[in-house]
Order: C-alpha cells, then sequence, then structure tokens
C-alpha cells in the first residue's frame, strides 16, 4: 500500500495519505509533507520532539498535528523525518517526532509550506484502511 501521493491544486499542493489504521495516515500525511519540504533521506532523526494536541474531531487533529509539526520547522528550524503517534483518539493526539535542526549544505528546501488548510479536508475509512486528504498552503 502506498503511503502517501502529492496531487496538483491550484496555487497550492494536495497531500493524500493512506495507512492501515487512522494512526498511519497521520504519520504518511506528516512524512508526505515533509517529503516536499526536503529529501528525508538527508535527515538525521537526532532530535525528539514530543507533540500534544487536542481537537474536536479526527480532521481537526490532523490539520493541528500538521501545522503544529510546521511550527517547530518554522520557528525552530527543526526538520523531522520519522513520526510516531502514541494516543490518538477523537479529541486528543500526542505523538513524536525525529528530526534535526535544518543545515543547508545538506537540507536543500524545496517547497515552502505555510500551512495545513481546512480546505477541502478528508479524512475517511475505506476499504482496506483510511485516507486523508490535505490541502497545504504554499
Amino acid at each position: 500500500m502506498k503511503k502517501f501521493e502529492i496531487v496538483d491544486h491550484t496555487a497550492d499542493v494536495g497531500l493524500i495519505a493512506y495507512g492501515a489504521t487512522r494512526e498511519d495516515v497521520f504519520i504518511n500525511a506528516a512524512t508526505g509533507m515533509f517529503s516536499l519540504i526536503t529529501d528525508l533521506d538527508r535527515t538525521n532523526p537526532s532530535h525528539r520532539q514530543e507533540i500534544s494536541i487536542v481537537a474536536d474531531d479526527f480532521e481537526e487533529l490532523l490539520i493541528t498535528w500538521l501545522n503544529e509539526l510546521l511550527y517547530y520547522f518554522d520557528a525552530e528550524n527543526l526538520i523531522f523525518c520519522r513520526f510516531e503517534i502514541v494516543l490518538l483518539n477523537r479529541e486528543r493526539l500526542e505523538g513524536v517526532a525525529w528530526g534535526e535542526t535544518v543545515d543547508l549544505s545538506r537540507h536543500e528546501i524545496k517547497t515552502a509550506i505555510k500551512a495545513a488548510t481546512y480546505h477541502q479536508i478528508r479524512l475517511r475509512k475505506e476499504e482496506g484502511g483510511y485516507s486523508a486528504r490535505i490541502i497545504l498552503d504554499i
């Protein structure tokens, strides 16, 4: 099963994440988003960042998760390459992201992502698992 795919969207970037579980979808969405930013194979998981968020539903949790990760990228210059969801229910997410400080000698920034948006957000159960569609503002 593919983990994610990038889809064209006018002036933005669409991302569809897949997984056997909702947790997998959240991980694959984060991986897909950061793969747009830089080559993840050149990123070392030497820094551990715990993430704890609350929201009203799974779709809001997904957008908040992605935007929280972007906050650490923008504000603390951290690029992430590995993710774990420790707890996920309808109102709470506890996760961990591993990465390192951006080093422009190794990390070419390919796409500047401003935010994950609520525009056309969709997280649903499908045959064989789950998928989520997210539009990223670039």
